[in-house]
Parts: C-alpha cells; structure tokens; sequence
C-alpha cells in the first residue's frame, strides 16, 4: 500500500511550490458544474510563500470569463519524469489591473502570448488560492524507484509501497487577498 503522509504548514506551501514548479505546466480546469469540463494548459508564473498559484491571461479568454461567473478551479500538475503529480482545487481571483504583480510574473516567453507586453490590454492576472490539495510521488528517486519495482515484480511481489501521497493542507490566512 502506498504511504500517505498529509503535510501541513510550511511542509505543505513548500511540497505544493515544489511540485506546482517542477511540473511547471498544468491542466487548468473552470466552469466545473458543465461536462464535457473547460481544461486548457496553463504555465503556473509563480508559487508564493503562501502557497497562492499565480498565472498569467488573456482577458477575454474564456477561463477569464469562467472564473466571473464562478470562482472555483481545478488545477492538475504532471511531471512525469520523476513521477510526481498534484491535483489543486481552490478559489480563483482575477486582477486586470495590477501592473506590479504582472511587472512580478512576466517572463520574456509571456510576449508571445502579449505581443503589447505589460501594456498589452489583454493582459491580466489569476491568483488561485488552494483550498485542497493531493499529491502523488516516489519516496526516492525515479531511478532507485524504477530497480525496487522491477525487483519485486520479479519476486511477484507488490510495489504499491514505493509512492508517497496525502493531503497538502493550505491554510489561507483569514481576510488574505491576493
């Protein structure tokens, strides 16, 4: 059986950041009371010391308008490489004037997106307070796992006890805005 190790304070802002930036890239899902479900990829800008996801948008893109009529968002995080993934469900807010946050997340790969830059009026700003968290991960390294796995499937043994998941608990701070 897989191990479950719930975090918790720091222990969870820190494996959330770990794994929501290793992954870099996930699967932003809005409007989740309408099938089939609105999933797009989104690059995650930034991961703040409270465990906040931060994204840069297209104001009139879809997801935007989603998250107007209804805040909440399901994020999914892949890295397949070493084995980790995390599901986010959280509270979604946008911001179409914060110039100083967006100052913050821009990356040069952002004007392909924004061709105007931090003046491009179509940019604006999601930040995506998680209010559950799962993870999913190897307890060692992929390689070492790869070896265990492979040794007791030749034994006929199980593996499911080379992962570690739980419950990431992010406790945002009573009255926070982001």
């Amino acid at each position: 059986m897989s191990h479950i190790e719930n975090l918790s304070n720091q222990e969870a802002i820190d494996k959330l950041k770990h794994l929501a930036e290793g992954a870099d890239i996930c699967l932003f899902t809005t409007a989740l009371t309408i099938l089939p479900l609105s999933t797009r990829p989104m690059s995650v800008s930034q991961v703040d010391e409270a465990g906040n996801l931060w994204f840069l948008s297209n104001k009139s893109s879809d997801k935007n308008l989603h998250i107007q009529a209804d805040k909440r968002v399901q994020l999914f995080f892949s890295n397949k490489s070493k084995s980790e993934f995390l599901s986010v469900y959280g509270d979604a807010s946008l911001f179409d004037n914060n110039r100083q946050k967006a100052e913050e997340l821009w990356s040069p790969i952002a004007k392909a997106w924004f061709p105007g830059g931090l003046d491009d009026p179509e940019l604006s700003v999601i930040c995506v307070a998680p209010t559950e968290a799962y993870y999913w991960d190897t307890k060692h390294n992929k390689a070492i796992t790869f070896f265990n796995v492979l040794a007791k499937a030749v034994k006929g043994e199980n593996a499911d006890d080379e992962g570690v998941q739980g419950k990431i608990n992010v406790q945002i701070a009573e009255g926070f805005e982001p």
